[in-house]
């Protein structure tokens, strides 16, 4: 990605599971990274851990004077937004919701448009939907395909989403992700409990595991992301970043067991109850991806958790010495 050396690059959510990788990116790259956070003390460590070289400033993003503030200081050649609330279960403020997801990438795509670099043919304002912005709908998920979210974090990442098309503002783009995995995931996910029972040779309650998910590696995910960056405009203004493929959490569970050491017998199939809220389709289309920027994510599920485990293992061998 040696296109983003010296570019200034504004980074929302460089310390959440996504944005830290597009951040290790970046500092690898050459850029100049600047990331608002709430938490500096905390987002220094983690940036440590990870090998992230930025300029860290505080930030509210319910402050709608502070984030214009950040253009004016900064002005950024590209931002990137990977902010967003509710994604986790604990978070349930429907007025957060509103504001972060939908309130404030409106603000962003406005923001962008002013505070341009003459040399930079590429996107402004790179914004990360949702799967859950689909809702039950069905089908391939392609990105025409007329939404019914029914949860409050896909009502709400839609209207961010709409926020940018519906305005037609120029060189932006919204990648709307998938089943992410990676080191970084919150804990109580699927990988991050396999992980745990590897560490304490527990078993592994799971649902019978027939639901199909487009799980993709997180490194793929920041690779897709930065590659979008680069494009001067996407068709439709939305694309799907995803594998394309779809696998079974049976067949994650099982594939990730066997790269961890985990003994079958631990996978305890059918001992949780599925979700009522999963999602049913056909596999993802990625053909808008593959046509803009010829690539589509790569990684297997086998060599993704054993990559996962390694950096892991990395991380805490450097922090017990």
């Amino acid at each position: 990605m040696s296109s983003y050396a010296d570019s200034r690059v504004l980074l929302f959510g460089a310390t959440g599971f996504i944005g830290r990788w597009i951040a290790r990116q970046l500092t690898a790259a050459g850029a100049h990274l600047v990331c608002p956070v709430r938490n500096v003390g905390g987002a220094r460590l983690l940036m440590a851990e990870y090998g992230i070289v930025a300029d860290v400033v505080p930030v509210d993003l319910l402050d709608a004077a502070a984030v214009v503030r950040l253009f004016d200081v900064h002005r950024p050649t590209i931002t990137f937004n990977l902010a967003g609330y509710g994604i986790d279960r604990s978070e349930q403020d429907e007025t957060c919701a509103w504001r972060i997801n939908a309130e404030l990438v409106g603000r962003l795509g406005e923001l962008v448009q002013p505070h341009t670099a003459d040399s930079w043919t590429g996107m402004r304002l790179v914004h990360t939907g949702s799967a859950l912005e689909y809702g039950a709908i069905g089908g391939d998920l392609a990105e025409d395909s007329i939404p019914n979210p029914t949860t409050l974090y896909g009502q709400t990442k839609l209207a961010g989403t709409r926020s940018l098309v519906d305005r037609g503002l120029p060189n932006t783009v919204t990648a709307r992700l998938f089943t992410v995995y990676g080191a970084g995931e919150h804990a109580g996910r699927l990988l991050p409990t396999l992980l745990e029972a590897r560490r304490l040779g527990t078993t592994v309650p799971l649902s019978p595991g027939s639901q199909r998910r487009d799980f993709t590696y997180v490194e793929d995910v920041a690779d897709g992301l930065l590659r979008l960056g680069l494009l001067p405009s996407v068709p439709g203004g939305v694309v799907n970043l995803a594998t394309g493929s779809l696998c079974s959490v049976r067949s994650f569970a099982q594939t990730s067991a066997q790269v961890l050491g985990i003994p079958a017998e631990r996978l305890d199939f059918g001992a949780l109850q599925q979700r009522n809220d999963e999602m049913p389709h056909e596999p993802v289309s990625v053909d808008r991806l593959r046509q803009s920027i010829a690539w589509v994510p790569g990684t297997s599920v086998a060599n993704g958790v054993l990559r996962t485990a390694r950096f892991l293992d990395a991380v805490a061998e450097r922090s017990s010495s």
